[in-house]
């Protein structure tokens, strides 16, 4: 008896031209990061329960799926699917700190695991592609000023549209809250974090409720309207009157980093102090990206400083990273705006058997042509040409071989979209540069 299937949501598959697309964004995003000195690695699904669940708020709530692995595995302790690369990254770092050199690069794409309600924009199991630097004792802050000028480098080899790095520093936020006598400084970030969801009526109500004056609320939501595109926020900031030697230190490291972006990326970057990202252990600069054509869609990449997170108890490995949350991305590039490759199979090229007879003929034309780097097909039967040229174009294959169909027993090659039909050697022929691999199809919306 069938059993009927029934589609499970949260889940990326895409069709073939469609997963076309996707290795294009990922080997682009590879790529750059090894353009920049970022070396691969690979960390286990699993990690134990407690360790995931001590960073931040809500952080035991995006654990998926916990069992206990332990029994099975014999080990002393409850594992789970990771949420996030950093913290495995951060395990990663302690183990292996003996056979690393410092500072040590990495980027790191694999799928992650989240045990949430599937919505817009977020699924249960999701590619992230991380880059991390992490130091021995203390790591330079110029890290900082470095990673969301990599990430300007991926996206601007990406059809992704116009978007912005929103960049803030912790601890001008921190600083500021110390120097208006706020005790709980944690509990206010993680509020004022919220104010994309809730807006600052809502923010303002909670913030009164964990007992913060009226006059600390004004201040905390001049804070967070601050934004710019260059080093003017700094004044903004001071005018407001708050001083605290963690602002000045804040200020002058978002500076810095604002400095650097007006002359490597230009229009790229923008200080947004409302931006706090809700995990605890960020110590200095965030960042956020948005796609401008639909800012509602939320951060597309994010990351920051944090000095605490590796550690084994002699030494700490404090350090900087970044995401691109890959399957949020196309999630709306290829599932909602119709991001496709030009064909649904990397084939450049058919080539057609005359009869099975002389199959090994056409399959030793397709060794030659795949010896020389053309990704090459044999006709699956000896059918009618025009059967054989339809199986091409059904697929988007652009050219068919036609083994000794010459006057003088030459091999000829077709393309099918022209019609063109010419002579060819199969030790020498090439299709163009653009018909050796499939193209991306932008939809209209990216530009």
């Amino acid at each position: 008896m069938a059993t009927k299937v029934t589609p499970i949501s949260g889940f990326q598959e895409w069709l073939p031209a469609q997963r076309i697309a996707e290795q294009y964004v990922l080997d682009t995003i590879r790529s750059v990061f090894e353009l920049h000195g970022f070396a691969s690695i690979n960390t286990r699904a699993v990690e134990p329960v407690e360790r995931l669940a001590g960073q931040g708020e809500d952080a035991d709530k995006e654990i998926y799926g916990v069992r206990r692995l332990a029994a099975e595995a014999g080990e002393p302790t409850e594992l789970g699917l990771h949420f996030d690369l950093t913290v495995p990254f951060s395990r990663y770092v302690v183990e292996n700190a003996g056979k690393l050199t410092f500072p040590f690069r990495r980027y790191q794409i694999q799928p992650a695991w989240r045990g949430e309600r599937p919505q817009r924009g977020r699924y249960r199991e999701f590619i992230q592609a991380d880059i991390d630097i992490v130091d021995t004792g203390e790591l330079p802050f110029h890290y900082e000023v470095e990673l969301p000028l990599v990430i300007a480098d991926v996206f601007g080899r990406l059809p992704v549209g116009e978007y912005v790095i929103l960049v803030n520093n912790r601890k001008i936020c921190e600083g500021f809250y110390l120097g208006l006598g706020i005790e709980d400084v944690v509990q206010t970030l993680r509020t004022i974090d919220k104010l994309d969801k809730i807006g600052a009526d809502g923010v303002a109500k909670v913030l009164a409720q964990q007992g913060l004056r009226e006059e600390q609320i004004r201040q905390c939501l001049a804070l967070a309207e601050i934004s710019s595109t260059d080093t003017s926020f700094a004044e903004e900031v001071r005018a407001l009157g708050v001083s605290h030697p963690l602002l000045d230190e804040g200020l002058e490291q978002l500076t810095a980093i604002m400095a650097v972006a007006g002359e490597l990326a230009p229009g790229v970057l923008r200080a947004d102090l409302k931006i706090a990202r809700g995990l605890d252990y960020y110590t200095g600069t965030v960042y956020e990206t948005l796609l401008l054509r639909q800012p509602e869609y939320g951060s597309i990449c994010s990351g920051g400083r944090y000095d605490a997170l590796a550690s084994d108890g002699k030494r700490t490995y404090p350090g900087v990273g970044i995401s691109i949350g890959v399957s949020r991305l196309l999630g709306l590039l290829i599932g909602e705006e119709g991001l496709t490759a030009s064909r649904e199979t990397p084939v450049a090229v058919l080539v057609a058997v005359n009869d099975e007879e002389q199959r090994t003929d056409s399959m030793r034309i397709a060794a030659a042509l795949r010896a020389r780097g053309i990704n090459t097909l044999v006709a699956p039967k000896a059918a009618r040409f025009g059967k054989q040229i339809q199986f091409a174009d059904r697929r988007g294959i652009p050219f068919v071989w036609f083994p000794g169909a010459g006057e003088a027993g030459q091999d000829q090659v077709k393309d099918i979209r022209s019609g063109e039909q010419r002579d060819a050697d199969a030790l020498s022929w090439a299709p163009a540069p653009e018909d050796l691999h499939p193209t991306l199809n932008s939809p209209d919306s990216i530009g």
